[in-house]
C-alpha cells in the first residue's frame, strides 16, 4: 500500500473515531453525571488533576466516560500517524490538515481533561468545537489523499 493510501485510511479511520468520540461525548454530556468529589477534582495543579481524573475515569469512572477517554487517547495515536504519512510525501495543505487536526484532537483532550478536573460547561463546548475542526482536517485530508497522484 502506497503513502497516499495508506494517509486515506488512516485519515478516514480518524474520522471514523471522532464519530465514535461525539456519540460517546453525547452519550456521557446527556446521561452520565460525573461525582463532584473524585481523584483530581478541583485540583490546584491543572497537570497533576488532569492525570488523577483521567486516571480514576478510565480505571473506575463511569463506563461511558472511560470509553470516551480512552478513544480520545486513540485519536492521538491516529493523529500522530497521520502527521508521520505526511510528513515526507505530503504537500503543504497535506502537512497543515494534519497538523492542525492533531493540534485540535489534543486541544480537544485537555478541554476534556479541564471539564473532569474542573467541571465547567465552557471547557466542553471547547471540545465539542475543537472536535468539529478536527473531523473536517481529516475529511479534507482524505479527499486530498484520493485525488493527489503519488
Amino acid at each position: 500500500m502506497n503513502r497516499m493510501n495508506r494517509r486515506f485510511v488512516v485519515d478516514l479511520a480518524a474520522s471514523g473515531l471522532l464519530f465514535v468520540q461525539y456519540l460517546l461525548g453525547m452519550v456521557v454530556n446527556v446521561y452520565i453525571v460525573l461525582p463532584a468529589r473524585h481523584p483530581g477534582a478541583n485540583a490546584a495543579n491543572y497537570f497533576s488533576g488532569a492525570a488523577s481524573g483521567l486516571g480514576w475515569v478510565i480505571a473506575s469512572g463511569p463506563a461511558w466516560a472511560a470509553a470516551h477517554a480512552a478513544f480520545g487517547m486513540a485519536l492521538v495515536v491516529a493523529a500522530v500517524a497521520a502527521i508521520a504519512l505526511t510528513w515526507r510525501r505530503g504537500g503543504r495543505a497535506d502537512r497543515t490538515l494534519a497538523v492542525v487536526g492533531a493540534l485540535a484532537i489534543i486541544g480537544a483532550g485537555f478541554n476534556g481533561a479541564s471539564f473532569l478536573t474542573y467541571g465547567r460547561a465552557f471547557s466542553s463546548m471547547i471540545m465539542a468545537g475543537l472536535w468539529l475542526l478536527a473531523l473536517v482536517c481529516y475529511l479534507a485530508g482524505s479527499v486530498l489523499a484520493v485525488r493527489r497522484p503519488t
